[in-house]
C-alpha cells in the first residue's frame, strides 16, 4: 500500500505566526526593555487566563465587540479569548476587593478577529505589554507617571525625538459633542467615528455620521470645527476661552485635568513629547478621562483609503481565492492599512464596578503593542541592510580547535573553556561534533552572528594560551587571524573585545542595538 496523503494544509492560522531565529531575538529584546521599564516603576506581575466567561468580555468594547474569539461550550461554561489585558485586570481586582491600590505590570498574548497584515503587525493572535495604577489618587499624578513611563520605554528603544504622545480627554470630548448638539445615545458611536480621523479625512468620517449612523449634517460641520484642533498648552489655552465648552460641565472638568497634566509632564521633563489632539477618541467603551495613543513611522496608511491610487488598487485587485469571508485575507500589501498606534491607553475608573459595584477603583494604564513595534523595527533595519540585523542569537563567542594528524578533536577540552567562559557570564558555544572540521565550525559562527571565535590549538594550549578571532575582519587587518591572549584571563579578553566592538559600532549597528527607527514623516 501506499503512503496515505494529509488531508490538510501545514501551516499557521491567518493572522498568526512562528517566531525563530533573528526575529525571536529582536522581539526578546523589546520584553526586556519594557519589563526593566515597569519593574523600575514599582510594577508588581501579575498573569490571567488566557480565555475568560463570555459575559466577563462582553459590554466593554464597543464596536470592536465583534472581534472576540468565542469557544464552544466543552463543560457547561461560556467562554471567549481575552481580547485584552485590561478586562482580565478590573475582573481580578473585582474578585479581590481587599486590593484597594496597585501598580502591575502583564505581558502575555491577546486574541482578535481583526483583518490581519501581518508584516505590518496587525496580528490576530499578539502580545500586548500593560502597565495599570489602580486605585484613589490625587487627579492627574498616576496618568503623568504612565505616560513617564511611555516616553521611558521608547528612549531606551532607541526612538529618541522619534515618535509622539496623543493625548485627549474623554471628558473634554463628550462636551464637544454635547455642544455641537450630539443626541445622548450616539455620543459613543460618533466617539468611533471621530476616532478613524489618524485613517480616514474628515470627508469620509462625516459620510459616516451622517449617512451611516444617522447624524444631522450641521451637527457634523460644529464638530469638525474641534475635532481638527492639534497643539499642546496653546491648545489647551484656546479651549479655555471657549465659552461654550467652559458652559459645559464635563468638557469644562476635562480641561481642569487636562492643565494639571501638562503640568506634571512639564516636571517630569516629557511635555515636549506630547501632541494634544482633539481627534483622538479611542474606541473601547471603558475609558472615562485622559486617553492617549503613540504614534511613529508607518503608524498612518501610505495611501488614504480615498484616494485616487487606492481606488486603482482596488479596481485591479484579484478577488481572494479563499472560500472563506474576504475579512480574512492578509492585508500586509495594502497601502491604504498602516501599523496603526503602537502603544495606547487611557484612564478608566468605572470598569471595577461594571463587575462588583462596591469595589469601584479608579484605573489608568497603558498598553505596548510589540508586534507592531518589532514590525517598524525589523522594517527599518532590513531597509539599513545591516548584516547585525540577521543575527539569531546573542552568542558572543564560538569556541573551535584545529589541529594536523592525528587531531582528536579537543571535544573535552572545548567543552572545559566554554564552561570557564559560561561561568563568567560569557554567551558562548561549541559544535557538538567530536571532531569536527574547522571550516565547519566558522561557517557554524558565521551563520549564527557570532561576533568572535575562540580558536584552541594543540601545541597553543599546551603554554596555556588560545586565540582570540573577531569574526568579518578584512584583509590587511593586523588581527585579522586572531590575537593570542593567556587562557586564565580569555574571559576578561572576551568581555572586553565584545565592550569595544559595541563602543565602535557602525550608526547601522548601534541602530540594532537601540532599535532605531525613523521619525514619523506627518
Amino acid at each position: 500500500m501506499g503512503k496515505e496523503k494529509n488531508n490538510f494544509n501545514l501551516k499557521t492560522p491567518k493572522g498568526t505566526k512562528d517566531w525563530s531565529g533573528s526575529d525571536a531575538l529582536l522581539r526578546d529584546r523589546i520584553f526586556t526593555t519594557i519589563a526593566d521599564v515597569f519593574k523600575r516603576h514599582g510594577g508588581t506581575a501579575l498573569d490571567t487566563p488566557v480565555f475568560e466567561l463570555r459575559e466577563i468580555l462582553a459590554g466593554k468594547y464597543g464596536e470592536d465587540s465583534k472581534l472576540i474569539y468565542d469557544l464552544q461550550d466543552q463543560g457547561g461554561e461560556i467562554c471567549s479569548l481575552r481580547y485584552d489585558l485590561t478586562v482580565p485586570f478590573a475582573r481580578w481586582l473585582a474578585m479581590n476587593p481587599d486590593v484597594r491600590s496597585m501598580k502591575r505590570y502583564h505581558i502575555a498574548k491577546v486574541y482578535r478577529r481583526d483583518q490581519p497584515a501581518v508584516s505590518k503587525g496587525r496580528m490576530r493572535e499578539f502580545y500586548q505589554c500593560d502597565f495599570d495604577v489602580a486605585g484613589t489618587f490625587d487627579p492627574m499624578v498616576p496618568d503623568a507617571e504612565v505616560l513617564k513611563i511611555v516616553t521611558e520605554v521608547f528612549e531606551e528603544l532607541g526612538w529618541q525625538g522619534r515618535y509622539s504622545i496623543k493625548i485627549n480627554h474623554r471628558k473634554i470630548l463628550d462636551g464637544v459633542f454635547e455642544v455641537c448638539g450630539v443626541p445622548a445615545d450616539k455620543i459613543r458611536p460618533i466617539s468611533s467615528a471621530v476616532d478613524k480621523l489618524d485613517k480616514m479625512p474628515w470627508a469620509d468620517v462625516r459620510k459616516e455620521m451622517v449617512e451611516e449612523k444617522g447624524l444631522d449634517g450641521a451637527v457634523a460641520d460644529k464638530i469638525e470645527t474641534y475635532v481638527v484642533k492639534k497643539g499642546t498648552r496653546d491648545l489647551l489655552e484656546t479651549l479655555l476661552k471657549d465659552e461654550a465648552l467652559l458652559a459645559n460641565a464635563s468638557a469644562k472638568a476635562g480641561l481642569e485635568d487636562m492643565g494639571l497634566l501638562m503640568d506634571y509632564l512639564e516636571a517630569f521633563g516629557v511635555l515636549d513629547r506630547i501632541s494634544f489632539d482633539m481627534s483622538l477618541a479611542r474606541g473601547l467603551d471603558y475609558y472615562t478621562g485622559v486617553i492617549y495613543e503613540v504614534v511613529t513611522e508607518g503608524s498612518a496608511p501610505a495611501v488614504s483609503s480615498s484616494a485616487p491610487e487606492a481606488e486603482k488598487l482596488q479596481k485591479s485587485g484579484k478577488k481572494s481565492k479563499s472560500k472563506g469571508n474576504a475579512d480574512d485575507d492578509d492585508r500586509s500589501n495594502d497601502p491604504t492599512l498602516g501599523v496603526g498606534s503602537v502603544a495606547a491607553g487611557g484612564r478608566y475608573d468605572n470598569l471595577v464596578g461594571m463587575f462588583l459595584p462596591k469595589a469601584q477603583i479608579p484605573c489608568v494604564g497603558v498598553s505596548f503593542g510589540v508586534d507592531r513595534i518589532f514590525s517598524i523595527t525589523k522594517a527599518r533595519l532590513e531597509r539599513e541592510k545591516s548584516a547585525e540585523a540577521l543575527r539569531s542569537s546573542e552568542v558572543d563567542a564560538f569556541v573551535m580547535a584545529f589541529g594536523g594528524k592525528g587531531f582528536t578533536g579537543m571535544l573535552k577540552e572545548r567543552m572545559n573553556v566554554c564552561q570557564t567562559l559560561w561561568n563568567a557570564g560569557v554567551k558562548a558555544e561549541f559544535s557538538y561534533k567530536v571532531k569536527p572540521k574547522l571550516p565547519q565550525q566558522f561557517k557554524a559562527a558565521e551563520q549564527g552572528g557570532v561576533p568572535f571565535a575562540v580558536i584552541l590549538g594543540e601545541d597553543e594550549l599546551a603554554e596555556g594560551k588560545v586565540r582570540i578571532k573577531e569574526m568579518g575582519l578584512e584583509d590587511g587587518h593586523p588581527e585579522k587571524e586572531g590575537v593570542l591572549v593567556d587562557l586564565a584571563s580569555l574571559p576578561a579578553e572576551v568581555k572586553a573585545r565584545v565592550a569595544r566592538k559595541r563602543d565602535q559600532a557602525s550608526a547601522v549597528t548601534q541602530q540594532l542595538e537601540g532599535l532605531n527607527v525613523n521619525a514619523p514623516t506627518n
